[in-house]
C-alpha cells in the first residue's frame, strides 16, 4: 500500500493540474470559474432555489445572490418563480448558459477520456470506485 505522504502528494498534484486545466479552459470562453461551476451545477441538476445552489457552491446565499445577479447580466441564467412555492425563486440556465454547460461538459469528457486512456476496464472501474468513496468522505 502506498505511503500516506505519496497519496497526499499525488492527490495534490492531480488537483493542481486539474485546477490549472480548468482555469485555462474557462479563460478561453471569457466567463469566471465561479460562473462555470454554477452553470455546471444547474446543467446537471436543473433549476434550483438560490439556497440550494449556494449550498452546493459552498457559499452564502448573499454571495450567491451577487453571483447570480452577474450571471443574469451575462445572460447565463434567469430567475423564475417556483411553480408551487410562491416565496421561492428558481435559478435556471438560459440558452447561452445551456450551451456553455454542454461545451464545458464535452471538454470534461474529452479530458477524462484522455487521462484514463492508458487504463484498462478493471483499472477504470477501480478508479471510479475510489473516487466515489473519496467523494462520500466530503
Amino acid at each position: 500500500m502506498p505511503h500516506l505522504d505519496q497519496l497526499n502528494h499525488a492527490i495534490i498534484e492531480f488537483y493542481e493540474k486539474l485546477s490549472s486545466w480548468e482555469h485555462s479552459v474557462v479563460k478561453e470562453i471569457g466567463v469566471t470559474l465561479a460562473h462555470v461551476h454554477a452553470v455546471e451545477l444547474l446543467g446537471i441538476h436543473g433549476a434550483m432555489r438560490m439556497k440550494e445552489l449556494a449550498m452546493k457552491m459552498s457559499v452564502t446565499t448573499g454571495t450567491m445572490t451577487v453571483q447570480v445577479d452577474n450571471m443574469v447580466k451575462a445572460d447565463l441564467v434567469r430567475r423564475r418563480p417556483h411553480d408551487t412555492d410562491r416565496r421561492s425563486i428558481l435559478v435556471e440556465l438560459t440558452e447561452k448558459g445551456q450551451q456553455i454547460y454542454q461545451n464545458h461538459d464535452a471538454l470534461h469528457h474529452d479530458l477524462t477520456q484522455q487521462i484514463t486512456s492508458g487504463l484498462d476496464t478493471t483499472q477504470q472501474q477501480a478508479l471510479l470506485n475510489c473516487l466515489i468513496q473519496m467523494n462520500r468522505e466530503f
